[in-house]
């Protein structure tokens, strides 16, 4: 299956999908995130398929949503059907029948530690780098990250990291449960081969019903399906005057350190 700003691709049991615009650390366009989603269902469509690893070409994993829709309050014709996009995209992540395995390297920011908490297992490299900017930036956190979020990690330190917006490093993501390894960045690959070989040589049906349980108990005790209005708090800070000037400051901020 052929996309424009992601990869994918199956060899017997794996799975890859590659986020594929790297010259700009992979930022999570509307195009990106409907193609995620896309990609996703066409992995359901392989029923051999058991694992599937989730990375980001280049230096990073994910710089999270693309910043530039912000300088433009919006980027398309249906704002409602936009702002859905990445809850849509997180919903098939996290729903896909084979088990998901984020590879995590560099920056992995707001809406890409997003798509990273929709996969069912995560391994990061020690350089790592994690943020939640979305407040600053004048927008709540959306696409169901707040409910993935407290099922990971609690909502005390859901609550601070989101609010504060504070860098965070790959072993407090560890010890607060949200990473499974941290390794050293040369053995990244490594690392993943070796779990996902794990995985592969696992029967399927136990593997995958396993999967299914674990994720139909979480569901049960944060749902994410309450995080469907997510849109709507996107739409209203597009709109609000005070978020409007922090989105505003916010990106000459990050504009300012690219020139430096």
């Amino acid at each position: 299956m052929e996309f424009d700003t992601i990869e994918v691709g199956i060899e017997g049991r794996l799975g890859t999908l590659s986020l594929n615009r790297p010259d700009k650390l992979n930022p999570l366009s509307t195009r990106t995130l409907r193609e995620i989603e896309a990609a996703a269902r066409w992995f359901d469509a392989h029923s051999d398929l058991c694992v599937v690893v989730v990375s980001g070409r280049g230096r990073s994993f994910s710089a999270g949503a693309d910043i530039s829709v912000f300088a433009a309050g919006g980027d398309g014709d249906d704002p409602r059907d936009d702002a859905d996009a990445g809850w849509r995209m997180a919903r098939a992540v996290e729903e896909m029948r084979a088990v998901t395995v984020a590879r995590i390297q560099g920056w992995c920011v707001g809406g890409g530690l997003v798509l990273a908490a929709a996969c069912d297992l995560r391994v990061a490299t020690d350089t790592a780098r994690f943020s939640i900017p979305e407040v600053e930036l004048g927008i709540p956190l959306a696409w169901g990250g707040i409910p993935r979020l407290v099922r990971e990690i609690g909502p005390a330190l859901t609550k601070e990291l989101v609010m504060t917006c504070r860098e965070f490093s790959p072993d407090e993501a560890a010890s607060a449960g949200f990473l499974n390894r941290v390794v050293a960045e040369e053995n990244l690959d490594a690392t993943v081969e070796e779990l996902v070989a794990t995985l592969s040589r696992m029967p399927k049906m136990a593997l995958l019903a396993t999967k299914a349980h674990t994720n139909a108990v979480s569901e049960t005790m944060v749902s994410t399906g309450r995080s469907w209005s997510d849109a709507d708090g996107l739409i209203g800070a597009l709109h609000d005057p005070e978020c409007r000037d922090a989105a505003a400051a916010y990106l000459e901020r990050v504009l300012a350190r690219r020139r430096s």
